[in-house]
């Protein structure tokens, strides 16, 4: 699945084009790879470091795909296809504000 494309169905980003400015931003990581384009590849498994400015958060947030969402359905249904790795927010990834 785009990566784009995922972050809309997991709601983290309201529209494809409000994602793809994210991710030409540079800003994103996948499996540790600095992402520059809209349409990389995202399978179950891969781990998604998203900046603040895509999270509800002040820190950095980091995810696991569980499971590749087939439309853009309620939160509850998109929160059920990743897992936060960071869950505790006890250690910041990276320094915040």
């Amino acid at each position: 699945m785009r990566l784009d494309l995922l972050l809309v169905r997991l709601r983290f980003a309201r529209s494809r084009r409000v994602a793809q400015r994210w991710i030409g931003e540079a800003h994103m990581r996948c499996n540790g790879q600095r992402v520059t384009a809209a349409n990389h590849a995202v399978e179950v498994g891969d781990v998604l470091t998203l900046p603040p400015l895509l999270s509800s958060a002040r820190a950095v947030r980091v995810i696991e795909i569980l499971a590749l969402p087939e439309r853009r359905g309620p939160p509850a249904e998109a929160r059920a296809c990743y897992r936060d790795l960071d869950a505790s927010r006890s250690i910041a990834i990276a320094g915040s504000p």
